[in-house]
């Protein structure tokens, strides 16, 4: 059906253009592993919009903590950035929040939203749509005029081929765990990543950790881990909110 088409490129641009498109962008920057942890507030936001729904469920006070805590967390990570190197830092922190908050608004929509009924198809549309706005945007931000195939580095072109391969594979269960999974559930893929971007980061990168980064990671996992929390209602049944 056309509308569901349609709703699919919206999914897409919010969850690509929004989404990755913002982090990449921020990635400029800021470390990964910083990038890492602004991106785990994203249950942190999905948790906000679907409170704002009509139909959404209301968070109860243990959903209220953590989402204080984790955007303590997010705001300790950007104090950091302002106390290094230049301003540019706390332009990509932000960048990561918005497009964290991009990528929340797309997944919510994607839950609701009526797509087709193959989760392959749905993904093809989304991917499709987010690369055509993703190549006007670099268009005209002059990204293809100072492209140069020659100043591809190995590694670089080893990563565009992992995330070329192993991106699609990901984003596939995703778009099929959006329909048929509780959203906090879904966004539990935010309590490891930010640890292996740290550890990665450190060994690969040379990234720096401090005590500050340490501490706002432990806020914002843990209050990720508050919100998606199996709420226990009377009786000896649980069930996740």
């Amino acid at each position: 059906m056309p509308y569901e088409w349609r709703n699919a490129a919206i999914i897409g641009i919010f969850l690509l253009v929004g989404g990755n498109g913002g982090v990449v962008w921020a990635a400029q920057f800021i470390p990964s592993s910083l990038a890492a942890l602004l991106v785990a507030t994203v249950p942190l936001w999905m948790i906000l919009i679907n409170a704002l729904r009509p139909d959404g469920d209301r968070p109860g006070v243990v959903s209220l903590s953590g989402i204080l805590i984790g955007f303590c967390g997010a705001l300790l990570l950007i104090g950091w950035t302002t106390d290094h190197v230049t301003s540019a830092n706390l332009y990509g922190a932000i960048a990561v929040l918005v497009a964290s908050l991009f990528w929340a608004i797309g997944s919510i929509y994607g839950k609701a939203a009526s797509l087709p009924a193959s989760s392959l198809i749905t993904t093809g549309i989304e991917m499709l749509a987010g690369g055509m706005v993703l190549s006007g945007v670099a268009y005209m931000f002059g990204e293809f005029a100072s492209f140069s195939i020659d100043a591809v580095s190995p590694r670089s072109a080893l990563a565009w081929a992992y995330l070329t391969v192993v991106g699609p594979a990901a984003f596939v269960a995703y778009a099929w765990l959006l329909r048929v999974a509780p959203i906090p559930l879904v966004a539990t893929y935010s309590y490891v990543n930010p640890l292996v971007a740290i550890i990665l980061g450190y060994f690969l990168g040379k990234e720096i950790i401090t005590a500050r980064i340490l501490l706002a990671a432990g806020l914002i996992i843990g209050s990720v881990v508050l919100v998606s929390a199996p709420r226990r209602q009377s009786g000896s049944s649980v069930t996740v909110r």
